[in-house]
């Protein structure tokens, strides 16, 4: 028998719920990361544990296991838009055509996906504000490429972005003065609140340019802004930690968010964690 689609699948009360609210939390997608282990051992019963969930769409993270998760996704039903790539054939590319970067992208389009992410820089790539100033007109040039072909192309942050560096200015206010309308963000609101930044003002000021949100949560008590060094209990289930999350979720849809994903870096139990946040979403 072949894979079973999640349409054979009862709804259950908290798909029920999902689809009652809006349309992020009716479409929800998961950054597949939060369940590397358990991928490295079984693509295909992950994906069906996910699917199983309530999750409606996944973004894989770069593997060579990455076209095994797309090919497991759509066998249970459930859509995948975007992914995160080598970032080094942006950063750094081979050549200055960023040819590698092509080779992406037509991946990408052979896959049906819309969306491409640049999930992270090495600290080399990130030492000062010209390393940033690079940077941008890299994804600039990246963002022109992928646009010819239908793609979004969009950077994931982190904190470091956030930390102050020559004059007080910071990573992020160089990205952006620096990117092109065409380069957007993917923004990680809890890579956002661990800069010190609150999410939703971020949210505000980049109305137009986020293309897709990545949602988790942020332990309390934690000595914030943290740049570096996040403890792994510091990340928590939606609902379990200080960021609220319905004002984002509201916000989404006024500056031109597509796509929302949870994701969490660490978990003792990352399946079980996806699902309770889920449980989470469906309540708000």
């Amino acid at each position: 028998m072949g894979a079973v689609s999640l349409t054979a699948f009862r709804p259950s009360p908290v798909v029920a719920a999902l689809a009652a609210s809006d349309r992020y939390r009716e479409a929800i997608g998961i950054q597949l990361y939060t369940l590397r282990n358990e991928i490295a051992k079984d693509v295909t019963g992950t994906l069906r544990e996910v699917a199983r969930a309530g999750y409606k769409q996944v973004e894989p993270y770069r593997s060579p296991q990455t076209a095994d998760m797309i090919k497991a996704a759509k066998d249970n039903g459930m859509a995948v838009n975007s992914m995160h790539f080598d970032w080094n054939t942006v950063v750094a590319p081979a050549d200055a055509a960023m040819s590698d970067f092509q080779k992406t992208v037509d991946e990408a389009r052979g896959h049906g996906l819309t969306h491409l992410v640049i999930p992270y820089l090495e600290a080399g790539q990130r030492a000062s504000l010209d390393d940033y100033k690079k940077l941008a007109s890299r994804m600039n040039q990246a963002a022109g490429m992928a646009r010819k072909a239908g793609v979004q192309l969009a950077y994931h942050n982190h904190s470091f972005e956030f930390e102050p560096m020559a004059g007080g200015k910071t990573g992020f206010d160089i990205l952006m003065s620096e990117c092109a309308p065409e380069m957007m963000f993917e923004l990680d609101v809890f890579w956002v609140k661990a800069g010190g930044v609150e999410p939703v003002d971020l949210m505000k000021k980049l109305k137009g340019r986020v293309s897709q949100l990545h949602l988790k949560d942020l332990k309390a008590g934690l000595s914030l802004p943290v740049y570096n060094g996040m403890p792994a209990d510091g990340f928590k289930e939606l609902g379990q930690g200080i960021i609220p999350m319905e004002p984002i979720i509201k916000l989404a849809a006024e500056i031109g968010v597509v796509h929302c994903h949870v994701e969490q870096d660490q978990s003792p139990d990352p399946l079980a964690s996806i699902r309770q946040s889920l449980k989470f979403l469906a309540t708000l």
